[in-house]
């Protein structure tokens, strides 16, 4: 079938196009318009009560009003006339023909995007501490709300407690809602509403500056600032803080630093290691080794009083003063081919005094073997060797994180 056209349009074939252009002007104009969700750009044209005007390039206007006001970003405070700012479509025409927007949810997304480039250049931003729970603290900053795990903090603040009491590590943790704190952003996911936040990482670049005027075989004068079962932790300089394992205190073995340090004593100690934030020190380097001199005090076929100073399984620990110390394996307690633990132990008793003949030295492996004055014993050979747990510790520097102390026997009161 074929159509005929009208006559207007056969005199004046112009007007046919000049239709056709405007459609598609105006499907132009409707494929610019900005869609539910997205972010534009515009100019503020004017602010009454309750509500402001945007100009969003000359292609429609849009009004921010009640709740939409309020944006999570400092950008939207004090707005003035001429101002450009950004906001999220929410309707492309409201009732009164004008494109609804928000700056709430435009605010958050800033607010997001924002903390995600603190977090890629490493930005030290301030948080405010607003609650807290045994896994650590509830963080607000630029009105988003963040976590920071224990872990996170700096040692400072880190809740060293006796024995890990879960009860009063909440109730220090508690003590700093509130406070303003130096964090990094570590963690971003706007998706999961996670934010992740730092103290120790400011810490450790803090750390990072002062260490470069240190070195390895620098002397150090500090306090002791808190005990763990594997070492002392001491508090030197401008906020520095180190650890001396517990192999480094003294020569002699000990079974805790509590044996023979305080906290708030004052002490010396050597620079033996630095690891990127982390400094390890030696208080036992700066006295000179007794066991170098250990055979011009004793001799094997001595015989000599020695204090028990602990019983294991395999024999005694004996203290023959206040530097040397030697072990008496169980074979050498007495002839009796069955041994009686129990009756060895009573009469062994910690504290008690008794006589042994010395039956080995080894100097360099700071090891004197005893056995019972009065005692065959076996065929005199070297000491013998205590199970690992009690075994001289060697100058192997444990890599324990300076702010996350487990369990920190002792703590210096604040």
């Amino acid at each position: 079938m074929t159509v005929k056209k009208d006559s207007a349009e056969e005199k004046n074939p112009e007007l046919d196009s000049s239709k056709k252009s405007f459609l598609e002007l105006v499907k132009d104009f409707f494929a610019k318009l900005p869609k539910e969700g997205d972010l534009v750009k515009g100019k503020v044209v004017s602010i009454t009560n309750g509500a402001v005007r945007i100009d969003i390039d000359g292609v429609a206007v849009g009004v921010v009003r009640g709740k939409e006001l309020f944006g999570e970003s400092h950008t939207y405070s004090d707005l003035k006339i001429g101002d450009e700012v950004e906001a999220t479509v929410l309707e492309q025409e409201n009732e009164m023909g004008e494109m609804e927007l928000s700056f709430r949810v435009a605010g958050n997304k800033l607010v997001w995007t924002k903390m995600d480039e603190y977090r890629k250049d490493g930005i030290t931003i301030n948080a405010k501490v607003t609650n807290a729970n045994k896994g650590g603290l509830m963080m607000q900053t630029d009105a988003l709300q963040g976590f920071m795990p224990v872990s996170q903090l700096n040692p400072d603040h880190y809740p060293r407690v006796p024995g890990g009491d879960k009860n009063r590590i909440l109730e220090h943790l508690k003590s700093l809602v509130g406070q303003n704190l130096q964090v990094k952003v570590i963690d971003v996911n706007e998706a999961d509403n996670k934010l992740i936040v730092s103290e120790k990482a400011v810490w450790e670049d803090e750390q990072k500056a002062v260490l470069d005027s240190f070195k390895v075989g620098d002397i150090v004068e500090g306090e002791v600032s808190a005990l763990t079962s594997f070492g002392a932790f001491i508090k030197f300089g401008e906020n520095m803080e180190g650890l001396v394992h517990i192999s480094e205190i003294v020569w002699q073995r000990i079974d805790h630093p509590k044996d023979v340090l305080k906290v708030g004593d004052k002490v010396q100690a050597q620079i033996i290691d630095i690891n990127k934030s982390k400094i390890y020190l030696s208080m036992r380097r700066l006295v000179e080794d007794p066991w170098k001199k250990v055979k011009d005090k004793y001799k094997v076929g001595d015989i000599v009083e020695g204090l028990i100073h602990k019983t294991e399984l395999f024999g005694l620990m004996i203290k023959l003063d206040d530097e040397i110390h030697g072990l008496a394996h169980l074979s050498e307690l007495t002839d009796s081919p069955d041994v009686d633990n129990k009756a060895l132990k009573e009469k062994f008793a910690v504290g008690s005094k008794h006589n042994f003949e010395i039956i080995s030295i080894e100097p360099s492996e700071h090891r004197l073997g005893l056995k019972l004055e009065g005692v065959k014993g076996k065929k005199p050979v070297k000491a013998e060797k205590a199970e690992k747990k009690v075994k001289e510790d060697k100058v192997e520097v444990q890599t324990q994180d300076l702010a996350s102390v487990p369990e920190v026997e002792e703590t210096k009161a604040e």
